[in-house]
């Protein structure tokens, strides 16, 4: 036997010692007692449950994983939602067996692009997704505390910065649209809404300093019935067009 084999033989018996300390042992267990194995408890050396796998339709694959941090919930389970034998959905805990958030492959391709975060009575505040899939969210959803959505977040040129916000007031009806359309990171076009539909106002920022210097009014059925400027911005009109 060469140096270098019994080289990678110790390593090999290193890693080997490294894992079983770290993972005692694997408890098999037949939950239902169908004479089927489906569930394994992988326990430390002094007992610890470290992880738990179950297969619940006993089709031979694992379709849920449970993960300890040395108390007796998990504070991350792993599910298989459509038994394809891939885990397609991530569930996180703290440790007193809260519901954190929520990460998934929504169309089970593969890839994590929904992600729901929960706040108190275990209510989904924000939902995350990736529209176009790059392995970035790029569309935010805020919800207030009885649920209903009140504002949307878009990163429109996948960045990761945020250029378009939509506000919603009751009944979720959108109530307006603010737009980044220099890429700055600060909303300069401002689009108000009546019953979600019905545009009524539109401002501008085209200094990009921060503060609308022309408008434009619409009346119920969509046509443009006058413009106002402040073109030295002073905070002052100086045109008013009507049409």
């Amino acid at each position: 036997m060469t140096r270098q084999n019994k080289k990678y033989i110790l390593v090999g018996l290193f890693f080997f010692s490294l894992a079983s300390f770290a993972e005692g042992m694997v408890l098999p267990v037949d939950s239902d007692f169908d004479g089927k194995l489906d569930q394994w408890q992988h326990k430390s050396e002094d007992g610890q449950l470290l992880k738990v796998e179950y297969d619940k339709n006993g089709d031979g694959k694992i379709d849920q994983i449970d993960i300890f941090d040395g108390g007796e919930k998990p504070v991350r389970v792993e599910l298989d939602r459509n038994l394809d034998g891939t885990l397609d959905q991530v569930q996180h805990y703290n440790k007193n067996f809260i519901l954190q958030y929520v990460e998934k492959d929504s169309k089970y391709s593969g890839m994590i692009d929904w992600r729901e975060v929960y706040g108190a009575d275990n209510k989904v505040t924000r939902l995350e997704t990736d529209e176009n899939r790059n392995g970035r969210m790029d569309v935010f959803q805020y919800f207030s505390e009885n649920g209903h959505l009140a504002r949307v977040e878009y990163d429109t040129f996948h960045d990761g910065k945020i250029d378009r916000w939509e506000f919603f007031g009751a009944k979720e009806a959108l109530e307006s649209v603010h737009f980044d359309t220099n890429h700055d990171q600060i909303p300069d076009q401002w689009q108000y809404y009546n019953n979600s539909t019905q545009l009524v106002r539109v401002e501008h920022d085209s200094n990009f300093d921060g503060k609308a210097d022309r408008w434009e009014y619409f009346d119920d059925f969509g046509s443009m019935e006058r413009i106002e400027f402040d073109n030295d911005h002073d905070g002052t009109l100086d045109i008013v067009k009507r049409r």
